[in-house]
């Protein structure tokens, strides 16, 4: 049995005037989010040149979300979601402070900043489960599409901002001056959590449920096993974490290194075309509504992004780079947006917010991964082929999990968005 589920407005979460002021706080957050990373890995690099630091930086920032997620899921599933929120933002304000009294004191050592990169990881992993069931209940379920769509392309705007303004303020500013204005930047977000009604659970109150420990997400997929479409969702974004992650930014430089001479201006470039994508797709995706959040979307996604990165690490033409670069900004914005709203539109209600947590590990604590697939074997066979090789074990990872979805013969009325009654989920009964 299938059911429809109807077509939400254009736009739905920005014409929703309880969610609209969340989504600009949340891009003004993660847009902070990104400041203080350029303005404290330039002081660091520039402190100590420490090639190990600079490979803690990426661990510190997605370990978090390896470890803490489902943990931090449970958090959200019982506690009132605008106070989780408002936690994470006051972990990355106090982190943002410290720094500031560090660069002034000229005081800062590798241990502390050690801390407050973790610090600074923790605050990420806290925000997100929290921030996704407000989403939920901002919207209910005829327009969560729309919400986590464009959330995630808010957050992109973030991404593609942050480096400028970070430059700005390191700029003119500097360091001292500048990591403490950004501070400013969180407020915006704290304080209208202050202001609004949603907690998160005023559509489904908050449940106690099981108790989840810091190390229980195998404990919560055992119990959500049987979904094999929830299940496909969780692998789906794994798969891409793992294999690709956040690996081309990385890399990026031995790319523009290939690409041309002007190696500056061509690596400018092409992380602008990655998050040029993600922005312009997310605006396009909702704006014609012609991807619905359905299993064989997300797939189709998926694999599109494989197949863009790897057509990226074999070209040698840069305009043809651009191209594709832009195209797997669009696709991994939509893979990432289907596979969010599905998971939260299966996931009991009850257990949300772990089972988002489950997700999180999936989608961001697997980025760590990434530095080994690409990065580490890059040292070894070049960047070109190590990208190349886990690019092509998405695609195929992707087809597997297209073939465990058609496993799944059983559609429930309490799955509406991943089952749409027009044929395209392929777990649905003929």
């Amino acid at each position: 049995m299938t059911v429809a589920v109807p077509a939400a407005r254009r736009f739905a979460a920005l014409r929703n005037r309880d969610c609209r002021p969340y989504l600009f706080g949340a891009a003004l957050s993660m847009m902070a989010d990104n400041v203080e990373h350029v303005i404290t890995y330039w002081v660091l690099w520039q402190k100590f040149h420490s090639e190990a630091l600079a490979g803690f930086q990426v661990i510190s920032h997605w370990v978090p979300f390896l470890l803490l997620s489902v943990w931090f899921g449970g958090l959200a599933d019982r506690y009132d979601c605008r106070r989780v929120i408002q936690a994470a933002q006051l972990l990355f304000m106090t982190a943002s402070l410290i720094w500031g009294i560090l660069f002034i004191t000229d005081s800062l050592q590798i241990w502390e900043a050690c801390l407050l990169l973790v610090l600074h990881g923790m605050a990420g992993s806290l925000w997100g489960p929290g921030e996704q069931l407000m989403l939920h209940d901002f919207v209910g379920d005829e327009e969560l599409a729309s919400a986590v769509r464009l959330n995630a392309t808010f957050r992109s705007l973030g991404v593609l901002f942050g480096p400028a303004v970070g430059s700005a303020l390191l700029l003119q500013l500097g360091p001292k001056a500048g990591i403490l204005v950004n501070i400013a930047f969180y407020l915006p977000l704290t304080l209208f959590l202050f202001r609004t009604k949603f907690t998160g659970h005023t559509r489904h109150a908050a449940a106690a449920g099981p108790r989840v420990g810091l190390f229980d997400t195998v404990k919560v997929l055992r119990r959500v096993a049987g979904d094999h479409t929830l299940i496909s969702m969780i692998i789906l974004a794994g798969l891409a974490s793992f294999f690709v992650g956040t690996s081309l930014q990385a890399t990026m430089p031995s790319f523009a290194d290939d690409l041309g001479a002007d190696a500056t201006d061509i690596y400018g470039v092409l992380l602008f075309a990655t998050g040029a994508g993600g922005v312009v797709g997310g605006l396009l995706l909702e704006a014609t509504g012609r991807i619905r959040p359905t299993v064989r979307a997300a797939l189709v996604t998926t694999l599109l992004y494989g197949v863009t990165s790897l057509l990226f690490a074999v070209t040698d033409n840069y305009p043809v780079a651009i191209v594709v670069l832009f195209i797997g900004g669009v696709a991994n914005l939509a893979s990432m947006s289907i596979g969010q709203t599905v998971t939260q539109l299966l996931a009991p209600p009850a257990e949300r917010g772990r089972v988002i947590g489950v997700y999180n590990v999936s989608a961001n604590g697997l980025r760590a991964g990434s530095g080994v697939t690409v990065g580490l074997l890059g040292q070894a066979i070049g960047v070109h082929w190590s990208l190349a090789l886990s690019s092509a074990a998405l695609c195929v990872g992707t087809s597997a999990a297209a073939l465990y979805t058609r496993s799944d013969r059983t559609a429930t009325p309490a799955q509406p968005a991943a089952m749409e009654s027009d044929g395209s989920d392929m777990s649905a009964t003929p």
